[in-house]
């Protein structure tokens, strides 16, 4: 897991191919404009998921204590004040079903080892190996997650 500020994204860009277009994407889109849905940056390789609304109670997250195979999420703050849980994917001991290859999400029951908070301009990333439990908060919540195929 990384947490920065999209003014420092160019450290990251070598991490893996994809993330260079990535965060071109987040620095030349004015994000505050966007609008909820989901939407194609480059075809299957990375795409966009937008929502704006009330966060939810550290309870309801966890329920859907979650992480991914096929993708590597970077979630960025537009607008707001969000709480994230996370945990090691290594350390988690009880999922709950199975992987689902379609949604590429896989649930577990566990509970974040921490919780930690984003707020205008600053994002995540999160690997297949880190389980997060996102959009914790008081308030509306707007984001932006990119799915970057690995």
């Amino acid at each position: 897991m990384i947490v920065d500020s999209i003014q420092n994204s160019s450290k990251y860009i070598s991490i893996h191919p994809l993330f260079e277009k990535a965060f071109a994407y987040i620095l030349s889109t004015d994000l505050l404009s966007l609008e909820i849905g989901k939407f194609d940056i480059d075809g299957d390789n990375i795409r966009g998921i937008v929502s704006d609304k009330q966060g939810t109670t550290a309870a309801d997250s966890t329920a859907k204590f979650e992480c991914h195979n096929a993708h590597i999420d970077i979630q960025v703050c537009i607008k707001g004040k969000e709480t994230i849980g996370w945990k090691p994917r290594n350390t988690c001991i009880s999922p709950r079903g199975e992987y689902n290859p379609e949604k590429d999400v896989m649930f577990y029951n566990d509970s974040p080892d921490m919780f930690f908070g984003l707020t205008d301009g600053q994002f995540a990333i999160f690997y297949p190996e880190d389980v997060h439990a996102p959009m914790i908060g008081d308030d509306l919540i707007k984001k932006l997650v990119i799915k970057v195929k690995i």
